[in-house]
């Protein structure tokens, strides 16, 4: 667009006033609407009119902040451009706003302000037309040699920058199509000018003026160009120099430039190309490395995929390919570090000195996959942390608690967004070497979404014929876990599917007897929560009774983590003690100097111990070292959780003690039976399963049937038991669930002294299932069950013949400490379990034959 305008505008313009820069005739600028004047302006005209008058608008430049809405219109610059609106963009939200894209026709010079609200309008006065431009030949001469000398310099600007832009080459086609009157306001919207410059052009209403004002402008922009031509021009020399004496790296570039970054992106891309040629992975691996760095290099960095290879390069170098650590083979050694660091646990220790001693006679043992199984805070985790200082092997834990999607094992596919591997391949990226300790913790808690099965994962990993060629779906390429020695825990294999448990060496981890306890808490328990509390054996004791006294009356469990929680609390009670005690020591030291009748000093020793009473925080620091007896934990601990209550249980008849199995170790369990008129029905409360409540029926039915052998009748003397009469089944605790096979001998000994008015012996306690014909079948769980009985104070246990080789598991001193019966029909655990025995009527004697 000419700034020689051939359009002839209205007399009446609505004034636009801005702010922001200046429109020049022929430029097009972006101006922002915010103001109330110049919103109804927009809404007025540009919105609602349609014609091309209605679109003409006046910009009036350098206007006092138009967004500040004052009443009175501000002082007017007397000089304005008339433009075009081309487009126009808002929105309501979070407040109106508009943005005009605008385009300068003519300037025109305000006549007089019309109306100044809601938006002003002005008459006034067009310039720039063609036939006020002068016609005299002087005058023509002179506008000449301008212009000429004008278009000199706007040529030589041009041609100064990149021609290869289509932008420039547009600009260089427009300075010989347009009219020489046009540039100067064209190349002065271009060119870097400040808007002060840019008002002082718009000003210049004479032709000669306006092309006297812009061509030192084009000048000063021409000596710009040459100077930062002349600054690339001596780091290029520069940076030649430095390749010619060093060609491998650039040491002197402009920090922060992209061609700075190119740089360091092909000096990243050579490097990584050398470690995949130096690196020992396998010939598959290394193919695909090959293939994905030629792809990279021809690879723009802009597009996301690059990225994406590049991580799975440097993941793929930096994987243990062929890297391991040397296992220390000295059964010795590894014998005595196992047994310092952990008490009992003879069968782990036992399992891993039998790696230890193949591994020293064949070198290439692949690794195995050992499960251990037990309650919690029995040190199953630890173990495996002793496991691998004991080979001297990198240490890796993976939790696996509430894992519910497989490509936590197996990794993603490269396609997906944020694909990254799985947990194994990232283990072995940590720890760097591939012969690490891995510790599957809590396989037993994994998961199970729609993103797949993770226990369905772990079978390739745990399976000592295939994981030598694992395959990770981030990777594709086979990675070689055979060195690998992984170690499971589990709380129970109940919920570890069958396939995965068939892969794995299960060693069962019982809990702990009371001595095993007392001697992990003198061990281990207390130095370590000594040392953490900041206190030393010279300031506490802690006596094995009051261990025991913890042990029996504070905690009940199979592991030792609630018994390390209560030492614990006694070592900050004590460090409470131990602290104003030496705040007690400091006062004292400074209660020493007083002034007396004969100016003689008295100390400590002289003062009355009414002078000592009346002075506040004095007093002597408790005794060390503090003693930790019975009245002490209760003062620390509280009274004591549990107590012995099996003899007042069992002070009536209709009461037996079981024994059962639970993640957290064996326990003791009562089960109560009483009878009421009714109708025969049969009523079992406890939160009990399918399988208890068919033993219950099992023993009911049982004792029916021998109620006239063991003499057993109901209330009104039937041999009937059910007749009119209502038996309810008790197992307390309630809210518990309970489920298993081993409460059927229980049941039939509770029912049996109910019918029989005998009590159960108090001292007896028994596990067992049952049949119809009242065989007594095997069970499991017999070790922590019969320590649950210990623990408890029991003294003779009833357990199926079966079980008898289970005895071997148990402590000597247990043992020793129980009696056990070991039965094989329910008639011998009548006998065991009421004193005396259980009276059973005797068969008439056999008759001689008289053939």
């Amino acid at each position: 667009m000419s700034s020689v305008s051939p359009i002839q505008i209205p007399r009446r313009l609505p004034l636009l006033l801005t702010n922001e820069g200046v429109l020049l005739p022929g430029s097009t600028m972006r101006t922002s609407v915010d103001s109330a004047r110049n919103l109804q302006l927009v809404r007025s005209r540009l919105l609602k009119g349609t014609s091309l008058q209605s679109t003409i608008l006046g910009v009036i430049p350098n206007t006092p902040d138009p967004a500040s809405d004052a009443q009175d219109l501000p002082p007017l610059h007397r000089i304005g451009t008339a433009a075009l609106a081309v487009q126009v963009v808002g929105s309501n939200w979070p407040k109106p706003h508009y943005t005009l894209l605008i385009t300068g026709l003519c300037r025109f010079q305000i006549v007089q302000v019309l109306k100044e609200k809601p938006y002003p309008v002005a008459e006034v006065e067009q310039l720039d037309r063609l036939e006020e431009f002068p016609n005299t030949c002087k005058t023509r001469e002179e506008l000449g040699e301008l212009s000429e000398q004008f278009y000199k310099y706007a040529v030589q600007l041009v041609e100064m920058l990149d021609m290869s832009v289509p932008a420039v080459a547009k600009l260089r086609r427009l300075l010989d199509s347009l009219p020489r009157e046009a540039l100067p306001d064209i190349l002065t919207s271009i060119i870097r000018t400040s808007n002060k410059e840019k008002l002082q052009i718009l000003d210049a209403v004479s032709l000669e003026e306006r092309f006297k004002m812009t061509i030192p402008l084009l000048v000063r922009q021409i000596e710009g160009l040459k100077l930062l031509q002349k600054t690339r021009k001596h780091k290029q020399d520069d940076d030649k120099r430095v390749i010619a004496i060093r060609p491998i790296r650039r040491i002197t570039h402009i920090p922060g430039t992209l061609e700075d970054d190119e740089d360091e992106d092909n000096d990243d891309i050579v490097m990584l190309e050398r470690k995949i040629r130096t690196s020992s992975m396998p010939e598959q691996a290394h193919k695909v490395c090959v293939k994905e760095i030629k792809r990279l290099k021809k690879m723009p960095q802009s597009m996301p995929e690059y990225a994406l290879t590049r991580n799975y390069l440097e993941l793929m170098v930096e994987l243990p390919w062929n890297k391991s650590t040397t296992d220390r083979l000295d059964i010795r050694a590894a014998r005595i570090l196992l047994d310092n660091d952990h008490y009992a646990m003879e069968k782990l220790k036992k399992r891993v000195l039998e790696y230890l001693a193949v591994r020293q006679l064949k070198n290439n043992l692949k690794g195995p996959i050992l499960c251990f199984v037990g309650p919690p805070g029995v040190g199953k985790t630890s173990v495996g942390r002793s496991v691998a200082k004991t080979l001297g092997r990198e240490f890796h834990r993976i939790a696996l608690g509430g894992v519910c999607d497989q490509s936590d094992i197996r990794g993603h596919r490269r396609t997906y967004v944020g694909s990254m591997p799985g947990r194994i391949i990232n283990g072995l990226k940590t720890v760097g070497v591939n012969n690490p300790v891995f510790l599957l913790d809590e396989v037993d808690k994994l998961g199970k979404s729609l993103q797949g099965d993770p226990a369905a994962a772990l079978l390739e990993v745990l399976d000592p014929e295939q994981n030598h060629n694992f395959t990770d779906h981030y990777l594709n390429v086979a990675f070689d876990l055979s060195q690998v020695l992984f170690i499971a825990t589990a709380n129970t294999t109940a919920t570890i599917p069958p396939a995965l448990l068939d892969r794995m060496e299960i060693i069962q981890v019982p809990g702990y007897t009371q001595e095993e306890k007392i001697e992990i808490a003198h061990r281990h328990l207390i130095p370590k929560q000594l040392e953490q509390h900041g206190l030393t054996p010279q300031q506490i004791q802690i006596p094995q009774v009051t261990t025991l006294d913890i042990i029996t009356r504070y905690t009940r469990e199979a592991g030792v983590r609630s018994l390390d929680r209560k030492f614990g609390a006694i070592c900050r009670a004590v460090a409470v003690k131990v602290a104003e005690g030496q705040h007690k020591e400091a006062k004292l030291d400074r209660y020493d100097v007083a002034e007396g009748e004969g100016g003689r000093e008295h100390t400590l020793e002289d003062a009355k111990p009414e002078s000592i009473s009346d002075t506040t925080d004095i007093a002597l620091p408790p005794e060390m070292p503090i003693l930790i007896d019975f009245h002490a934990l209760k003062d620390i601990l509280g009274p004591p959780m549990y107590e012995m209550e099996v003899s007042e249980r069992l002070s009536q008849p209709g009461v037996a003690i079981g024994l059962a199995w639970t993640p957290l170790g064996g326990e003791i369990m009562f089960v109560e039976a009483s009878r009421m008129d009714g109708e025969g029905q049969l009523t079992l409360t406890g939160q009990l399963g399918d399988v208890m409540k068919e033993s219950a029926h099992l023993a009911i039915s049982w004792l029916r049937s021998n109620a006239k052998k063991y003499h057993l009748t109901n209330a009104s003397g039937s041999f009937d038991l059910l007749d009119n009469t209502d038996i309810h089944l008790h197992f307390p605790a309630g809210a518990v669930t309970k489920d298993g096979p081993s409460a059927g001998v229980t049941i039939v000994t509770c029912l049996a002294s109910l019918f029989s008015g005998r009590l159960v012996r108090s001292d007896v306690a028994m596990t067992g299932e049952i049949t119809l014909r009242g065989l007594v079948l095997p069970v499991g769980g017999i070790k922590d069950k019969v320590l649950a009985a210990h623990r408890a104070g029991l003294k003779r246990v009833i357990i199926p013949q079966r079980n008898e080789k289970d005895l071997e598991e148990i402590p000597g001193n247990v043992r020793q400490d129980l009696s056990f019966v070991t039965a094989s029909c329910l008639d011998e655990v009548l006998n065991a379990a009421f004193d005396g025995g259980f009276t059973v009527s005797t068969r008439p004697g056999l008759i001689n034959s008289k053939l």
